[in-house]
């Protein structure tokens, strides 16, 4: 019997509407303590977690659901949210050069391999960046173990990037302007045709709430591009999170040209509630909460019963996230949604490796034991 069965009616209401005006408290506290700007980014990424969470839309599950079923459907409402903010997003980083920047990344080596390595272990862990935290949210226990290590690895990914990016890159190539935005609807429609010829039969359709879902998440990183001046990311975030931690520890961080490059820098000495991917990530796991706690009247998931290499791999597939998403210059949102919706090259290299990491990802699973249920 599920919790809120044990719950009167009026006590659900109550309840609910206790989550509501703390969502609310704390969109007023981060505008009060920090600014107007940094509230309403908060209540975006809340937004970005009540519907990733409450219509169930997703990177990792999508991509398992074709490897394994041949069905598009997932992967279709997120090429249609790319081509949405597209839309908006090309004239806006045309207009406004200098105010709004893109998502863009140079293409080389370590990306490459960052991208495969990530889209293995998102499989590994079924969350990708913002899967791991919506699932966290949510109260999933293998999402609360690999998020932590999430940071730590993106943390670690940025001490010793330009390292990585000195083994060979390309110069950063970008798509712009009209012809930019055409092209890009262009390779998104291809891709989408290519799915649907590949689909198994009955799935060539998608689902009304997938359409909704992708509307949603459009306007909302339209209006994270527009408040924050910067696509929707989440991995430096995270990074940032763990940054603080080493720094609070007494680590020094100068040695390493990421962290000690001015913005960075400027950042550990700052609130947290003052950084635009922080925030929003802050968000993605109460939008999350909240949705979960409305549903059940509480976090109740059980405790998965996985033998002990499953949590072993938990971990390390935790670390490789972050590692690997930072050397890939973002995960499924940072590089591949963000980076294709604002004309970098990078963002299509990305998918491609990132889509092959996760085939073999798929496949780990099982020999992992990450596939019993609770």
């Amino acid at each position: 019997m599920s919790q809120t069965a044990t719950i009167p009616a009026s006590g659900q209401i109550t309840q609910r509407g206790l989550i509501v005006l703390a969502g609310l408290a704390a969109i007023l506290a981060v505008a009060l303590f920090a600014g107007a700007r940094f509230g309403l980014l908060l209540a975006i990424g809340l937004g970005f977690g009540i519907v990733l969470e409450g219509l169930r839309f997703g990177f990792a599950g999508p991509w398992r659901a074709m490897i394994l079923r041949r069905d598009p459907s997932g992967i279709l409402a997120q090429l249609l949210a790319i081509a949405l903010v597209s839309v908006v997003a090309f004239p806006l980083l045309a207009t406004h050069p200098g105010e709004i920047t893109g998502a863009a990344a140079p293409i080389g080596w370590a990306m490459i391999g960052g991208a495969f390595v990530f889209g293995a272990a998102m499989q590994v862990v079924l969350g990708c960046g913002s899967g791991t935290l919506v699932n966290a949210g949510s109260g999933n226990p293998v999402a609360l173990l690999a998020l932590p290590f999430f940071a730590i690895g993106s943390f670690l990914g940025a001490y010793g990037l330009i390292w990585w990016t000195g083994l060979g890159a390309l110069p950063i190539l970008t798509l712009g302007g009209g012809t930019g935005l055409a092209a890009t609807l262009a390779a998104l429609a291809v891709v989408a045709a290519g799915l649907l010829w590949l689909a198994a039969p009955g799935t060539r359709r998608l689902p009304g709430r997938l359409v909704i879902a992708a509307l949603a998440i459009a306007a909302l990183a339209i209006g994270n591009l527009m408040v924050a001046g910067q696509p929707w990311g989440v991995v430096y975030g995270l990074g940032l999170w763990a940054a603080k931690g080493a720094v609070a520890l007494g680590a020094d961080l100068t040695g390493s040209a990421f962290w000690s490059a001015p913005g960075n820098a400027a950042l550990l000495g700052q609130s947290v509630l003052t950084d635009v991917t922080s925030l929003t990530n802050i968000g993605i796991i109460s939008g999350a909460f909240i949705v979960a706690a409305w549903r059940t009247g509480g976090l109740s998931q059980p405790l998965p019963k996985l033998p002990a290499r499953a949590w072993v791999a938990t971990v390390v597939a935790g670390l490789l996230l972050g590692y690997s998403s930072r050397l890939a210059f973002g995960c499924n949102v940072g590089a591949f949604f963000s980076g294709i919706s604002t004309g970098s090259l990078h963002g299509w290299v990305w998918f491609a490796a990132a889509f092959a990491g996760a085939v073999l990802g798929v496949r780990l699973r099982p020999m992992l034991g990450l596939e019993a249920r609770a």
